[in-house]
């Protein structure tokens, strides 16, 4: 028996929809074009999402910082719905959306400085990749926009816990 998953095993390579560059829900939800990359768009999605976390955490105090992941978590969740019911693919990898949230999870209440950025940003990935338990289950259980941003999201808490873990014993 398994006991991880690696989604980029699972997903097949699906052609990447031109309407990214026409219509603004699709560029939003492909991560601003990154999503278009034709190899690793997760982590180049994940990549896109840190100089919007860094002016974010410049220019937000942490309480707020918490209350726009929380609103940009549901709108996540509605525009991956909507872009998925529009072109008839749950979960299309290109959508990586769900990793700006997962990552702008992943950085709540982080120490300031570059060292944390880079482990945030290393320990999103291995969770979001590996994704073990309860991850690999809600991404297969859970259909629809939640299905699809949800397991970054609980990606992002493990690496948010293991980061302020690290943090505390430091």
């Amino acid at each position: 028996m398994k006991r991880f998953h690696l989604m980029s095993m699972k997903k097949k390579s699906l052609p990447i929809p031109a309407a990214i560059w026409q219509d603004p829900y699709y560029f939003l939800a492909f991560g601003l074009g990154t999503g278009a990359i034709p190899f690793a768009p997760g982590t180049f999605g994940t990549l896109m999402a840190i100089p919007f976390y860094l002016l974010l955490a410049t220019i937000l105090p942490a309480v707020y910082y918490v209350v726009f992941v929380g609103v940009f978590v549901m709108l996540s969740v509605w525009l991956c719905e909507r872009v998925s019911q529009a072109m008839h693919v749950h979960d299309h990898p290109g959508m990586v959306i769900d990793e700006f949230a997962g990552f702008f999870v992943t950085m709540m209440y982080a120490p300031a400085g570059w060292i944390w950025v880079v482990m945030g940003f290393i320990l999103f990935r291995i969770f979001d990749i590996w994704k073990p338990w309860p991850i690999h289950w809600l991404d297969e259980k859970i259909a629809g926009g939640l299905g699809i941003v949800l397991d970054d999201v609980i990606a992002g808490i493990y690496a948010l816990i293991i980061m302020h873990g690290i943090g505390y014993l430091l």
